[in-house]
Order: C-alpha cells, then structure tokens, then sequence
C-alpha cells in the first residue's frame, strides 16, 4: 500500500473518514465527511504527525514554525513539530493562534514560537472555503514572517465559481504552494483497491462527476 493509501486507511480506522449522506456547510449532500477532530488519543495524534511530517519533507518544505489554526489546526501543529523532531530531525517552532486575544499575563493572541522573521508553513485539516487558513495568513503577514505554504490533509477537489479548486485558488491567491497529503482521487483509488465499500464508491463517483475537478 502506497503513503497516500495508508493515509486513507488511517483515515477510515479512525473514524475520520466517513462515508453516508451528509449535508455540509455549503448546504450540498455529500456521500461522505472528513473530520480530524475525530482523533481523539495519543497514538492516533503521533501517527498523524508522522504523516503530515512526511509530507513536509516530501514537498520539499523548509519551515522554521509550523503554524496551527485555532482550534482544529492547534493539534495538527504541535504533533507535526513532535514528528519533525522525532522522524527527520528537524527542530521546528509551532504557533497557534487564540480566538480572542489574552488581556492578561503574557496578552495577545499568539501562543508559542515567535512568528517575526520567521518562515512559516500553516497546516489545517481540509480546505473548502478556506476561511481558517486565510485568516491564519492574515496573522502571518501581521507578524511581518515570510509565509512558505499551505499543508492540509484532504484536497476535496470540488470546483468553486472559476472552474477551480479551492486549493488551486489559494495556492494562485497566495503565491505559495498549498498541498495536501492526499486528494479525492486517492480516496477513490484505495476505495477501488480494497472493494469493501462498493456502494459508498459508487455515490462518492457520481459526486465527483457532478462537483469535482476531474484530474488530468
């Protein structure tokens, strides 16, 4: 089994892959639903830092902090940079950002490395409207850091308004690379592979047909 597809498998095992009918934010059905905030232990955490460090180093990542979104980001940072270390030896900073700034003790809304001068890779769950990642962006700029990319775990692939993904319209807003671990076709390809969920396959394909960006 390739990386991509003991990520998937991973994925499924853990609960944060599911398949069924699910209405997401946007209003639209969907045959399935990605959630990471479904890994809930210590073993399931180290594991997705692995593969979220492996992945940094495979796209040729070079960060000095790893920034995590609150509040599903936090999580993915700190486990990363726990990987990083561990995996790669790799001593990288990690941030994250509190929702409402601390008017007390050390204030502000930062929480960890300094992000000033800093080279700076952002890392969230999955992009679809990609509200978090921009306002992690905002944050990044503010701090006066060079903002390197963008990391998620899944690239849904569904088309927005210009005929692109959402992923293909933050990369060409930011002028960064914004890569994902794995996308909807790897889902689809270990589904194929293991046919264990022929029916789940089959609605997750029409979907695909009807609101995703087919690859080349």
């Amino acid at each position: 089994m390739s990386d991509r597809g003991a990520f998937v498998d991973l994925m499924i095992r853990s609960g944060v892959l599911r398949f069924g009918d699910f209405t997401l934010k946007s209003g639209r059905r969907s045959p399935y639903f990605f959630n990471l905030g479904a890994i809930a232990d210590g073993e399931g955490l180290a594991a997705l830092g692995r593969a979220y460090a492996h992945a940094i180093v495979a796209h040729a990542f070079t960060p000095d902090v790893i920034f995590g979104p609150a509040y599903k980001g936090i999580p993915i940072a700190v486990a990363t940079g726990i990987a990083l270390g561990q995996q790669h030896g790799r001593r990288v900073g990690v941030t994250f950002n509190r929702k409402e700034a601390k008017a007390h003790g050390e204030g502000g809304n930062l929480v960890g490395h300094a992000l000033a001068g800093a080279r700076v890779l952002i890392v969230d769950d999955v992009m679809t409207a990609g509200t978090a990642v921009t306002e992690a962006v905002e944050i990044v700029k503010a701090a006066s850091a060079q903002l390197l990319g963008v990391l998620v775990a899944l690239d849904r692939r569904e088309r927005m308004e210009d005929g692109r993904t959402a992923v293909q319209h933050m990369a060409a807003r930011l002028a960064v690379p914004v890569a994902s671990i794995v996308s909807l076709e790897d889902v689809i390809e270990f589904l194929d592979r293991s046919a264990t969920d022929v029916d789940s396959l089959a609605r997750i394909r029409t979907y695909q047909r009807q609101y995703c960006l087919m690859a080349a």
